[in-house]
């Protein structure tokens, strides 16, 4: 490991993966990219292959390798972020998937979900978990593959299958087969780990019928999980040391590690976070309990607002109604109205999620007349998006009795300016862009490194953010408030 000098950060995202190779000053020397097959068998139903994710992470490592014109061996240490949520059973023995990974946006357990409601029991789920009862958790993903896959409970039960999140399934793949871990952060989003002990919780298991021998266990975010093991695209031998889940590690790439920092990834969907320091944050506003990281023996919580639709309205406007060829078009045109001419947009396409919690909502357009045209659509997309993370925003305030003084934003859609300088005007305080928006991969380079030894503390990541543009207010009060007034009334409606 003394001759490798490179940080492997394997991105394993909703849409796509992303793999970038580090120095040890936290530049990138190589990335690539590439898309991952959605499957939509059923409305409201959105799926991954098991195999199709790890194939597009080998051939993503094996590219950015070339990009940066290394080998393998040049590589110290791997560190992973993931999609959370995002549930898939496999035969502990083969590697072989029971079925297709179930995926965070997919609502098709809202039934399970309401009739858990219904026997009373989320004020308890909530208090172990820091969760609400929503199809996004994957504990009713998990809940629905047992009650549907012919005698893959019986065999769970035997510990002949594996559950995992796909932080759990890569470090299984990456080392061959031999891992079964999941971290802290991800475990967290489950509906079934306890946010004080960090353990599986017995109670919640058995209420939503998952067989303990499924579970992986639950570590740190910067340890040694094991070593690379019969890879097309790394040799044998190297480590695999850290990682959490996406928004986690965005946190832990833009610095954020004093209590009261937060940040907003603009992603798939866009997802609020505050540190909250080393105790937990009960929420009385629709927000998220959840762990932030744990390192060593120290763990950090956060509050979180998830949206689960951002930069997958752009995608729906250029897939679904054609309005664009490209997603960065959306910007462009959007920008050659004025304004969005009246026009809300409430993106409910995958229900809504925090502060209001309503699987059952769908997305609308309100205000269209006989003026409205694809540009006015476009814009109030964008702004859509933005009124979303203001709802957050409020009730992040009002649960951790902070301001916001300066909002970190990050994630693909964080380089549309017009989206940035609108939640800028709707928030009013400064956003601030990083150079570096791979925030993400960024966090889990610095986890692994810390768990292999590159680096001994958080410091280097500190020195290395550097800011690209702040969007400072613009927007008078009245006209906000308009603004604000107007969706509120769209939300209801949806």
């Amino acid at each position: 490991m003394a001759k490798a000098k490179y940080v492997l950060a394997l991105d394993q995202g909703t849409t796509g993966t992303h793999v970038s190779i580090l120095d040890t000053r936290l530049q990138v020397v190589g990335r690539s990219y590439k898309e991952l097959p959605q499957h939509f068998p059923k409305p409201s139903w959105v799926e991954h292959d098991l195999i199709d994710i790890w194939n597009t992470s080998e051939w993503c490592i094996a590219r950015a390798l070339k990009d940066a014109g290394l080998t393998g061996r040049d590589i110290a240490v791997v560190g992973i972020t993931n999609q959370r949520e995002t549930t898939g059973l496999w035969d502990r023995e083969t590697s072989e998937p029971l079925a297709r990974a179930i995926v965070w946006q997919d609502r098709r357990t809202a039934d399970i979900c309401q009739r858990l409601k219904a026997q009373g029991v989320e004020p308890r789920v909530r208090e172990v978990t820091g969760l609400v009862l929503d199809p996004y958790f994957s504990g009713t993903k998990l809940t629905w593959l047992f009650q549907h896959l012919k005698g893959a409970k019986k065999r769970a039960e035997k510990g002949d299958v594996c559950f995992g999140t796909m932080d759990s399934w890569l470090v299984h793949k990456l080392t061959g087969g031999v891992a079964h871990v999941t971290d802290v952060s991800n475990a967290s989003r489950t509906l079934l780990m306890d946010l004080r002990t960090l353990n599986w919780d017995d109670e919640l298991c058995s209420l939503l019928g998952v067989p303990r021998a499924c579970l992986p266990e639950i570590r740190g975010n910067a340890e040694v999980y094991g070593t690379t093991r019969g890879m097309r695209s790394l040799p044998d031998g190297i480590l695999v040391a850290g990682m959490a889940g996406d928004q986690q590690a965005a946190l832990f790439g833009q610095a954020c590690f004093e209590p009261g920092e937060s940040k907003c990834t603009y992603g798939t969907g866009a997802f609020l976070l505050m540190n909250t320091g080393t105790q937990p944050v009960r929420s009385t506003a629709g927000l998220l309990t959840t762990v932030a990281w744990k390192l060593g023996n120290t763990t950090h919580y956060a509050l979180e607002g998830s949206s689960f639709i951002a930069g997958a309205a752009v995608q729906w406007l250029r897939d679904g109604l054609k309005v664009i060829k490209k997603a960065p078009d959306v910007e462009a045109l959007a920008a050659s109205v004025k304004d969005s001419g009246d026009v809300v947009f409430v993106p409910a396409l995958a229900g809504l999620g925090a502060p209001h919690w309503r699987p059952e909502a769908r997305g609308l357009f309100a205000g269209i007349d006989r003026s409205t045209t694809v540009a006015h659509l476009a814009r109030a997309t964008l702004e859509g998006v933005a009124l979303q993370i203001h709802d957050l925003a409020e009730a992040m305030r009002r649960d951790s009795g902070r301001d916001i003084p300066v909002f970190k934003a990050d994630g693909g859609a964080a380089a549309n300016n017009l989206l940035m300088q609108y939640q800028a005007d709707l928030l009013g305080v400064p956003v601030v862009r990083p150079r570096n928006l791979e925030t993400t991969a960024l966090g889990a380079a610095f986890l692994g490194g810390l768990g292999a030894g590159v680096w001994t503390s958080p410091d280097a990541i500190r020195r290395a953010w550097k800011a690209d543009r702040t969007f400072k207010p613009k927007m008078k009060p009245e006209v906000r408030a308009r603004h604000l007034e107007k969706w509120k009334q769209a939300v209801s409606r949806a």
